[in-house]
């Protein structure tokens, strides 16, 4: 480490790696998301989607009575509107493909190989390498001259974002204790959040402001650079924390017998790589863990529904109003503020109930935003905002407690697998089930399409949480004992002492 006086604050230390570690994760989601938001300027400039009828100006109309471009779907009707204009919209197959698959496919396969590296390698390393791989892609998104590097640049986005999640819960497990788990994994995913919600007025209101002449590609370079800044603070001020074991596994192997039995596997499976992914396996195969990541990518499915659909949404069916700073008020702060909500009150109830208490938490909080959410795709511009955003304050507490609680139920040896496993199934069923609403929209309405995937799989992802909730251990009575697995910065066991600390993924 460079600074061994942060040593003398260990409480402080840890924080920052928080922080990095968010940081890190907040770039990623912006230069995720960011395509969008400026995919009309960029199709325009790089020559692909589809072609419509729509506003000269985005700066809004509020006129009565006023013809809804969108509605002109031929240039001659569209051109005798002094306000409308045919030109590219940034949508069709060339938007979604590059939005979604090609993000997808590479994000997810990518992803195990990175938890399973983690299990075994040093993490601070290969996320410091994996931080620059992203935040090159998203400045080469920014000097891209052709939609196929686009399209290239955005897979290797996906290359290095996939180690985020993985590498970096990993190394929070090891540094926080219990009693903070919920808050601090909380606070961590908040960077999906954040980085989904900077994202509407980085691209929205940055881009016509043509700093240096650059229009859309500024806001790829602001991000890129503030990556490669993370990612040198994430090498240069990090180190290896000694993994350790938490939760349910720390409960059962209290006793010496089992510790000693325990420690051996741990030894095999790191030195045989085979056997670690069997286990890993054997752990996602089971039932509570099944009906987790079922859970989870109905929940995500919902979610990734609204993410990718909701400007397009109010901007047809409210044309005239500017949401940009509403989405992201609500979005960003809103959701940041119900993210550590969640950790927080799940970190109590785990104290009574155990693991089960973050499953209560969690299938309460998103019944409770369910209403909310129906609220926002049936009110007016007022009322969606306002029930948007009590919607994002329950809803948004989910993606910190769900892999709060996965990593009390997983085993050491294979925590960082098992979680690129579980997000390779999340994002393939919750990030590909989106698409279904295109064919469902043109057959019942784009609002209908909405109350479909958004507000019904949430609704049904709190059902699906709740019967989870009882097919994990209650709380264990047995006083915990302090135990502590020794790893070298290489991360390979070779030798382990007798204590083990308390651990998480």
């Amino acid at each position: 480490m460079l600074f061994p006086k942060l040593e003398q604050f260990k409480w402080l230390y840890k924080w920052y790696v928080l922080v990095i570690l968010t940081l890190g994760y907040l770039l990623a989601e912006l230069g995720h998301f960011l395509i969008g938001v400026t995919s009309k300027a960029t199709s325009r400039e790089l020559g692909y989607g589809d072609f419509a009828c729509q506003f000269i100006n985005v700066t809004h109309y509020s006129v009565p009575n006023i013809t809804i471009c969108d509605t002109l779907k031929t240039q001659e009707t569209c051109v005798e509107e002094t306000h409308c204009e045919w030109d590219r919209n940034g949508l069709g197959y060339d938007y979604q493909l590059m939005a979604g698959p090609t993000f997808i496919a590479v994000y997810t396969i990518v992803g195990v190989f990175f938890g399973i590296a983690a299990d075994r390698f040093n993490r601070v390393r290969m996320l410091c390498i994996a931080t620059l791989i992203y935040a090159v892609s998203v400045l080469g998104s920014g000097a891209a001259k052709a939609y196929w590097m686009l399209i290239l640049m955005r897979m290797v986005l996906a290359a290095g974002e996939a180690a985020c999640n993985p590498l970096s819960t990993g190394l929070l497990s090891d540094i926080f204790p219990e009693k903070d788990r919920g808050l601090v994994m909380s606070i961590f995913n908040w960077g999906i959040f954040g980085g989904y919600g900077l994202a509407f007025p980085v691209g929205r209101y940055v881009t016509p402001m043509n700093l240096f002449n650059l229009g859309w590609r500024a806001c790829y370079y602001m991000t890129g650079i503030l990556a490669v800044v993370v990612a040198v603070l994430t090498g240069v001020t990090l180190r290896e924390p000694e993994r350790t074991m938490i939760g349910e596994e720390k409960h059962k192997d209290a006793d010496d017998a089992t510790m000693d039995r325990k420690l051996a596997v741990l030894d095999v499976e790191k030195n045989h790589p085979e056997k670690q992914v069997d286990s890993a396996w054997k752990v996602l195969l089971e039932p509570r863990v099944v009906l987790l990541c079922l859970a989870a990518s109905v929940r995500h499915c919902g979610g990734i529904c609204f993410a990718y659909n909701c400007d397009l949404y109010y901007n047809q069916y409210f044309p005239g109003v500017d949401l940009g700073w509403s989405l992201f008020i609500v979005t960003c702060l809103v959701g940041s503020i119900g993210v550590m909500l969640g950790g927080v009150i799940s970190d109590r109830f785990v104290l009574y109930m155990g693991v089960r208490g973050r499953l209560l938490v969690l299938a309460l909080s998103q019944l409770i935003a369910t209403p909310f959410a129906f609220g926002s795709v049936y009110f007016d511009p007022l009322w969606a905002m306002i029930t948007l955003g009590i919607a994002y304050l329950f809803a948004e507490m989910w993606f910190g407690i769900l892999f709060a609680t996965l990593v009390e139920v997983v085993p050491m040896s294979v925590r960082s697998t098992t979680v690129g496993v579980f997000l390779f199934v999340m994002n393939n069923i919750g990030g590909n089930l989106p698409v279904l609403v295109e064919p469902v929209s043109k057959s019942l309405g784009y609002r209908e399409a909405l109350y479909i995937f958004y507000v019904g799989f949430q609704f049904i992802s709190s059902i699906m949480f709740f019967g989870t909730m009882f097919l994990m251990p209650k709380k264990h009575k047995k006083e915990e004992v302090p135990m502590q697995v020794q790893v070298p910065a290489n991360g390979v066991v070779n030798s382990v002492s007798a204590n083990v600390e308390s651990i998480r993924l």
